[in-house]
């Protein structure tokens, strides 16, 4: 009988993976109307000498994730030699899919943000999806500034009558310790990294470590943001929370979510808001590989249910070291990007690794 590591070889060097766009990710081989954000700090409005973007504006928010990009990069030496080899390249890709498969507009259908025949470049404060982004987006941007990677002092704009978000770095972490900490410690583990003397490969991984910790806490302070799921629909919800489980195995390998990679990751995600009756593997209007992603992402949450949790804890026990962490990566490209992949061969795979 094959061992697990050698399987995992044995599956990445003999399955094909055929990678079909499916959503809408990049403009120019750039995440959606990059061209027209912010360059440089000054391009956001200024107040009182304070930098004070408009996150309920697309472009403001996606401004936000390329400053940091370009704040961060100079650190970013070991992560590979292409412009775009920055894990956080995976965030701004999010969230122009988020605008264009409508997940940013309102969902209560009282307002026009957001919607193709209103505000396109509104973001509602009602969106769940606009909400959980907001902890991948402003948190770590006001987290950043505080690191010194900005100079200036930051406060996010609000609309009137908002009151169940930060604006500062001090409110957030009042609200969100745990959160602004993990931010913290990426961006100070970032800069440590980029003088060390270990090596390439020992400091990417360490980084990746950090980022994902980082990653994984701002998706559970998006727990605050569970009462905006009431405006989806039953099948909307349940993709949504099978995306959040998702991330459990993704953190796990420590993903380099670089420009390129998290393209081919995210192409296979559903192209609009799931509606009533949509049921995948077999929603007529979507393409095979947005129904195999729907369809692997409610197989991978639904049996770590019926398992009580322990598909997580094994996979994340079994992705102890850089080896089994690379390993892990192929595996989960052939789970979510190849159609013709058999599910219970991941759950084979795993119940029978043993952890480091």
């Amino acid at each position: 009988m094959l061992r697990p590591l050698a399987l995992w070889l044995l599956l990445v060097a003999t399955a094909t993976v055929v990678v079909v766009d499916c959503a809408v990710l990049t403009e120019n081989g750039m995440p959606i109307l990059w061209s027209q954000t912010a360059g440089q700090l000054t391009d956001l409005p200024i107040q009182d000498g304070v930098l004070v973007p408009n996150p309920w504006h697309y472009q403001h928010r996606m401004s936000l994730y390329r400053l940091l990009i370009a704040a961060t990069d100079p650190y970013m030496g070991f992560m590979g030699t292409n412009a775009t080899d920055s894990p956080i390249w995976g965030l701004p890709l999010q969230l122009g899919w988020m605008l264009t498969s409508g997940r940013l507009a309102d969902p209560t259908g009282v307002s026009a943000c957001g919607v193709e025949t209103g505000d396109r470049m509104c973001i509602s404060t009602q969106s769940w999806w606009a909400c959980v982004n907001y902890h991948f987006s402003v948190i770590p941007f006001l987290s950043a500034a505080q690191q010194g990677f900005f100079g200036e002092s930051v406060s996010m704009q609000v609309p009137e009558g908002v009151t169940d978000y930060c604006t500062t770095y001090a409110d957030c972490a009042t609200r969100f310790p745990d959160l602004v900490t993990k931010w913290d410690a990426f961006y100070q583990g970032l800069k440590a990294a980029s003088v060390s003397d270990a090596s390439d490969l020992e400091k990417k991984d360490h980084v990746l470590g950090l980022y994902w910790e980082a990653h994984q806490a701002s998706m559970g302070a998006s727990a605050s943001c569970v009462a905006r799921q009431s405006y989806y629909s039953s099948t909307e919800v349940s993709f949504a929370n099978s995306w959040q489980t998702s991330a459990d195995y993704i953190a796990a390998v420590y993903f380099q979510s670089s420009l390129d990679k998290s393209v081919m990751f995210m192409s296979p995600l559903p192209s609009r808001v799931l509606r009533e009756g949509d049921s995948a593997p077999n929603i007529a209007d979507l393409s095979t590989e947005e129904n195999h992603s729907l369809y692997i992402f409610s197989w991978m949450r639904s049996m770590n249910t019926v398992l009580g949790g322990s598909l997580v804890r094994l996979w994340r026990g079994s992705m102890c070291s850089i080896t089994t962490r690379e390993k892990g990566r192929g595996l989960l490209e052939q789970i979510l990007l190849n159609p013709s992949f058999v599910p219970s061969t991941f759950l084979s795979i795993i119940t029978s690794s043993t952890s480091c």
